[in-house]
């Protein structure tokens, strides 16, 4: 039995090794916060949302926990996804959990049904087969045009009526009232009734044993309780399962305690090549006792401890999410945070996510405040302006002085350098050019497939990401084996010694990663370069000087009109709030050892800054030698300090170092 756990853990291994190298690819940065919650010992079940990626949610929660703590995590995953080939051989090398959804059984009904007008319960139909197509506990859902909504069948009484358990959508009225109308309406265009499927009873008792079983013997759940991925900026509600699962454990055996640690997923831009992600573990949850023996109970005190421990478990992952009500809101939020800290001030991806939730959840406790509104008004007018002049938020104070010969010449080194970075990373583009392009044209393929398929997703971005990672998973080595064998054709044609012959292709196999790698690397340069032009050539046009003026006094307006409000607002929130303001400032980035000279520079704070070596960034060092910008760099104004003004030399930044977490912030 020893053997074989301990084989079943180095396939586990040696799956997470492989996709820890395909997440490093695929993702810039991954970064953990509050990894030190995670239990080391014990059963946990870990609950993720928002459900944003697919398949790549579960994995970086895996591969964070993994690194963290060397704990295994067996998610639960759709028993659909699992029949897919690729993913069904990983998922299983994973102790991934099938789990059946009825949805994805579902099958068109006969007939049209409506509902009865005397009982929200009783649905009717106009050529339907109920008794041959159902039976009790099977479940009947309507049309997307109501919503998909959802109920159980309790009782089929004949081929034109059947009954079931709770009204659709609820006991609020709000699904029936909806039929209804929608009925009307197809009524009057001549159509009787809506168009149904029927899905079929799962039992689920055979998921529920091994999630049982491998928390009893101390094991880790992984569960993403939305019930499936979506692009939306709140949460979905939450199914109950994972609060079954925690109770049913604990009510099986006295001595498992099962813990249930939040996980929020934060990414900026999440289904684009080279993004950057953030996973927060929120505090670990110990079941209530008393919800286990009210779980064992049964019936409606079964239920309450269910409905009780989901609240509790929803609770917590509002401590770890960012849930916007709607894009625009999520927008401002960003904004604000973004003119909320000063240019010279550095913030990790963990304390931009936590600061974009103390800003939202102050937000919808004072967007009601005339002086909100009114900020809310002049912060959508500036990034309209923003935008107009083709900049983001952090390049509006690039340049700093007025157009010269320092500003023009900065702009062609610039130019220079991205015709160099572009000329390096050529070669590995060319050759993964077809990867790239058929990966993205059937990502975007399979996202229409899910949207046309789904009720909750909003354009299907959730699962761009997946598809772009698998597909290039199975073209990449077909393509690298096509041009070995290109270069054997080659090398025969050429009449080379057969030893030749031979390593040709061998050559060719070993060689291209490399090459795919350093056209990463130089591509990653190239777009740091071509993102810091556009302030640039809004220099040096004739007239436009005039309006970046404007606009950096617009901003520096708007920062100190936000720090003033979030003075008036922030202490009727946090109690610490004159202790630590919105966020524990980290004013600056980590400086590294060592002193300045020609191959290090100085930073603005005193500390020698590697980026400023030579050898890994030469605009870096350039831009500073050549043109002197942090010379004649003007200071800006800190919010942290209620708009005095920073001690912090805000320079006109290199692209490296410039508010490097702001130029893909979720989904400008």
């Amino acid at each position: 039995m020893a053997t074989s756990l301990s084989s079943a853990d180095l396939v586990y291994d040696t799956a997470l090794l492989f996709w820890r190298t395909v997440v490093n690819i695929f993702f810039r940065e991954v970064r953990p916060r509050g990894a030190f919650h995670i239990p080391r010992s014990g059963p946990v079940i870990f609950v993720g949302a928002p459900h944003h990626n697919q398949f790549l949610d579960p994995l970086l929660l895996t591969l964070e926990v993994h690194r963290e703590t060397r704990r295994r995590v067996a998610f639960l995953i759709a028993a659909k996804s699992m029949k897919r080939r690729a993913i069904g051989f990983f998922a299983r090398l994973m102790s991934s959990i099938p789990v059946a959804r009825a949805a994805d059984d579902a099958k068109p009904g006969t007939g049209r049904v409506w509902l009865s007008e005397d009982d929200p319960c009783l649905v009717l139909g106009d050529g339907t087969k109920f008794t041959q197509e159902f039976t009790p506990k099977m479940q009947v859902m309507l049309s997307k045009a109501v919503g998909s909504v959802v109920a159980e069948v309790v009782e089929v009484l004949s081929d034109t009526e059947l009954r079931i358990k709770k009204e659709f959508g609820g006991d609020s009225g709000k699904g029936t009232s909806r039929i209804r109308e929608k009925y009307a309406e197809l009524k009057e265009q001549g159509v009787e009734g809506l168009d149904f499927k029927r899905l079929p009873f799962v039992d689920q008792q055979e998921m529920y044993r091994h999630v049982y079983q491998r928390l009893t013997e101390g094991g880790c759940i992984g569960i993403f309780p939305e019930g499936g991925s979506h692009d939306r900026t709140d949460l979905l509600p939450l199914k109950a399962g994972v609060s079954i699962m925690a109770l049913g454990a604990m009510a099986n055996d006295p001595n498992v305690k099962v813990q249930i640690v939040p996980v929020g997923l934060s990414y900026f831009h999440a289904h684009r090549f080279r993004s950057r992600a953030v996973v927060e573990f929120g505090s670990a949850m110990e079941v209530p006792q008393e919800y286990v023996e009210m779980f064992k109970q049964g019936g409606s005190q079964k239920r309450e401890a269910v409905s009780k421990l989901l609240d509790l478990t929803y609770d917590g992952l509002k401590t770890v999410t960012i849930r916007a009500p709607d894009y625009d809101t999520l927008m401002l939020i960003q904004a604000a945070r973004r003119l909320y800290k000063s240019p010279g001030q550095y913030l990790t991806l963990g304390q931009v996510v936590e600061l974009n939730k103390r800003f939202l959840a102050a937000y919808n406790q004072f967007k009601d405040e005339p002086r909100v509104q009114a900020l809310r008004t002049n912060v959508l007018k500036y990034n309209r302006l923003v935008r107009d002049l083709g900049l983001r938020d952090h390049q509006v104070y690039l340049p700093t002085q007025k157009a010269s010969w320092k500003t023009l010449g900065l702009f062609l080194y610039r130019l220079g350098l991205l015709m160099v970075w572009t000329l390096l990373a050529l070669p590995g583009v060319i050759l993964n050019g077809p990867v790239f392009l058929i990966a993205s044209i059937v990502s975007r393929q399979k996202a229409k497939e899910a949207l046309a398929a789904s009720v909750v997703k909003v354009a299907g971005r959730d699962v761009l990401a997946t598809w772009k990672v698998l597909i290039s998973l199975g073209i990449a080595p077909l393509l690298y084996g096509f041009y070995a064998f290109l270069a054997a054709v080659v090398a025969i044609r050429a009449d080379v010694p057969w030893q030749w012959r031979i390593w040709a292709p061998i050559q060719v196999i070993v060689a291209l990663p490399f090459i795919g790698f350093a056209a990463l690397k130089f591509g990653e340069a190239g777009m740091d370069v071509l993102k810091s032009l556009p302030p640039l050539v809004v220099a040096l046009l004739p007239g436009q000087q005039r309006s970046l003026n404007r606009l950096k006094r617009m901003r520096l307006e708007l920062s100190n009109e936000l720090a003033e409000v979030i003075n008036e607002f922030g202490p009727k929130m946090y109690e610490d709030f004159d202790k630590f303001r919105m966020l524990a400032p980290a004013s600056s980035a980590p400086p590294s050892s060592g002193t300045p000279g020609i191959w290090r520079r100085k930073s603005s704070v005193g500390a020698v800054d590697a980026q400023g070596n030579l050898l890994v960034h030469p605009m870096t060092w350039l831009d500073e030698r050549l043109f002197g910008w942090s010379r004649s760099a003007q200071r800006g104004t800190s919010a942290w300090a209620g708009g005095t003004r920073s001690q912090d030399i805000s320079r006109a930044a290199t692209p490296d170092v410039s508010d490097e977490e702001d130029t893909g912030d979720y989904d400008d």
